[in-house]
């Protein structure tokens, strides 16, 4: 059993032998982190206290503060975490795409098992980006327009929107990354019903992108 010093300072009730401070300090804010996502999961950040979080972990709420000063600060840091492989993954199918087709039939699945993979993370994008705290929701909305525009730079350089102007390709981008965003909802939502989903989705996404192909920007746009 863990005894009361442990708790009082902060330490997680089990210790890996031969731990050093640092590997104990990053081993309870990775705690904290993973509570503050269970704890959100049917709820959303501002609805749980600090106090739950500290006792999901298993430590005094003093400590909390020892890794993040506010219930915000663990949000934005979810929100960093949550968008990080996002991102990364994003841009190595993007970019291995050579046509519009390559980017629907390859992309599609990829975001829906990255969904599976990484459901709570999803889920807690989700609701935080409409009912979070003000700066998280910024934070998610920063992080959606940094993969707008590194999509809009990836579409430009392809060659494959030639005749787009450069506010165009960004209104492309936009669509398209607002349509993933949608669809990896609808997957986190109902998860039963992937197969449909992903159906429904590659074939609107390929009615979007027929659009976009004919496309012809206005001279001076």
């Amino acid at each position: 059993m863990t005894s009361e010093p442990e708790l009082l300072s902060g330490e997680q009730p089990a210790r890996g032998a031969g731990e050093t401070r640092a590997e104990r300090k990053e081993r309870t804010r990775r705690a904290i982190l993973d509570a503050g996502l269970t704890l959100a999961t049917d709820s959303n950040l501002s609805a749980i206290s600090l106090r739950q979080v500290a006792k999901q972990v298993g430590v005094v709420p003093t400590a909390f503060y020892r890794h993040f000063d506010s219930l915000e600060l663990l949000g934005l840091a979810l929100v960093d975490e949550s968008f990080r492989s996002l991102r990364s993954m994003l841009t190595d199918v993007w970019r291995h795409a050579p046509e519009f087709r390559d980017f629907i039939d390859g992309s599609l699945p990829i975001v829906a098992e990255h969904v599976r993979e990484n459901r709570a993370h999803y889920a807690f994008i989700a609701r935080e980006r409409v009912a979070g705290p003000p700066r998280v929701r910024e934070a998610i909305g920063r992080e959606i327009e940094l993969i707008t525009r590194e999509l809009a730079s990836d579409i430009a350089s392809s060659g494959a929107a030639e005749h787009y102007s450069s506010a165009d390709i960004g209104l492309l981008a936009d669509l398209i990354v607002s349509f993933v965003v949608t669809m990896a909802e609808r997957l986190v939502d109902d998860p039963d019903s992937e197969e449909r989903t992903l159906a429904q989705a590659r074939t609107q996404l390929r009615m979007l992108l027929v659009g976009a192909l004919s496309w012809r920007s206005r001279e001076g746009t």
